[in-house]
Formats: C-alpha cells, sequence, structure tokens
C-alpha cells in the first residue's frame, strides 16, 4: 500500500511538521488525485534540477528526476508543454524544449515548445549536457537513454581523409564515429546508413551507428 505521507516528505518538499496537514487534506482524495496534491510544481522541479546540475553533475540531476517521475507518477508518453504534468525545460540553441522520461527504463522525450524539426546540432547539443545518455531518433521523436555497446575487439578503420576523428568498426555490425568536429562526424556518417546514437565523451562528440 502506497505510503503517500512518506513519498509526500520525501519528494514534495512537505515536512514533518506537516504530517497533521497532510492527513487531513488527503483522507477524502483517490490514489491520482493524492499524487496530484503532493507533486512539487514544475518550478520547484525545475530548480531543484538546475541546482543539482550546478554543484553535483548531471547525473545527480537526472537521478533525481528519474527517481520523483518513478515514485510520483510522472512518466509521460506524449509531453509537451501543455504540461499535464511536470517537465524538466532546457534551453537548447535559445529555443525552449523540454523532456521527461517516459518509463522505468528511464527512456527520456525530449520536446520543443515551438514544434521545431529534428536537426543534427540538437543531437549534438544535447549529448554535451546529458553526457550519461545516448540520443537518439526514433518514430519521428526525439529521444535519450542511458545505453551501452560492446567496444571489445574493435578494429580501426578510420579513412586517411579523417583530420579529427576515428572509425572503429565494432561487433553486431555497428559503427563508432569519435570526432572532436562536429562537421567532420556529419560528414563521415553521411557514406552509412543505419540507425544513429550520438554521445559525448572526453571533449569528443560520438556517434554509434547500427548498420542496416
Amino acid at each position: 500500500m502506497t505510503d503517500y505521507i512518506d513519498l509526500a516528505l520525501k519528494f514534495g518538499g512537505f515536512t514533518s511538521l506537516d504530517k497533521v496537514y497532510l492527513e487531513k487534506q488527503l483522507e477524502t482524495l483517490d490514489d491520482q488525485q493524492k499524487l496530484t496534491f503532493i507533486t512539487p510544481p514544475p518550478s520547484v522541479i525545475n530548480a531543484y534540477f538546475a541546482e543539482l546540475y550546478q554543484k553535483q553533475g548531471q547525473t545527480a540531476a537526472t537521478d533525481y528526476y528519474f527517481e520523483i517521475s518513478k515514485a510520483l507518477d510522472l512518466f509521460q508518453q506524449n509531453p509537451s508543454f501543455a504540461e499535464e504534468k511536470p517537465f524538466v525545460r532546457l534551453n537548447l540553441s535559445g529555443k525552449s524544449y523540454g523532456f521527461a522520461f517516459e518509463n522505468e527504463d528511464q527512456v527520456a522525450q525530449v520536446f520543443s515548445e515551438a514544434n521545431e524539426p529534428i536537426y543534427a546540432k540538437i543531437f549534438f547539443d544535447l549529448a554535451e549536457i546529458f553526457p550519461d545518455y545516448k540520443i537518439y531518433q526514433e518514430n519521428n521523436r526525439l529521444k535519450m537513454s542511458p545505453m551501452t555497446f560492446d567496444e571489445s575487439d574493435r578494429k580501426d578503420v578510420t579513412p586517411a581523409s579523417a583530420l579529427l576523428s576515428q572509425v572503429y568498426q565494432l561487433k553486431a555490425n555497428m559503427t563508432k564515429i569519435t570526432s572532436f568536429n562536429q562537421d567532420e562526424l556529419l560528414e563521415l556518417l553521411q557514406t552509412y546508413q543505419g540507425k544513429v546514437y550520438y554521445g559525448f565523451e572526453q571533449r569528443q562528440y560520438i556517434a554509434y551507428i547500427t548498420e542496416n
């Protein structure tokens, strides 16, 4: 049985001094109404996320948001700026975006306020902001998820034309490209067909391509 008082104290910004008040307010509500009541407003979630990101880094911030999403049922399959549930706001290239987790596998959707088209720079921007995640496109939606790929026994297949990049052949028909230059990485990607997962590590942009 869900203990909504404990959830309110842990995630809702309430303190032990609020217990009697919470009991009175929650006693006549159904489960969904209780969750709605104890869920912090979007401004509070965003402020705490930003503070964690600034002071402790991306992992602490996304772990907090994922934990509160699980506890308070903030998962969203079709998030939007209609804000039926709180989401984390992002500024990407001067434009307004948000992201929300969609399930317990920690898959998140990134969406724009103005229905901006998905273009290459967004993948790179998100990869820099969320280096623990891989960024990709699925069913015309921009998504990110903490995933890893098998890089054992990789083979260096870097073309001679690459100046700031390295290309590796991995297992399972996967290719990895790392580069210090976005334009060169995008140029190298033109020679491959398949789904692309973008990442960022040690100041390098990364693309994993699962070949068709």
